[in-house]
């Protein structure tokens, strides 16, 4: 699963440290879920879409089965 949380936090001026503390979370996890390496469980994922406003679908993008 891909994810434009860095692309979201940047346009609005914060860091990966603010968003953790906003979310509760570490900022490992920021850099995680920004990279890749870590996808969020569901609550986290609303936490995101809540915080920033949004609709899940339009931060985290699903592609299926890779084959």
């Amino acid at each position: 699963m891909k994810n434009r949380i860095e692309e979201i936090r940047k346009e609005r001026g914060l860091r990966q440290e603010e968003l953790a503390e906003a979310l509760e979370v570490s900022r490992q996890t920021i850099s995680s879920l920004e990279n890749g390496r870590y996808n969020p469980s569901i609550i986290l994922a609303f936490k995101v879409a809540a915080y920033f406003g949004m609709q899940i679908e339009d931060i985290f993008i699903y592609e299926g089965d890779a084959q």
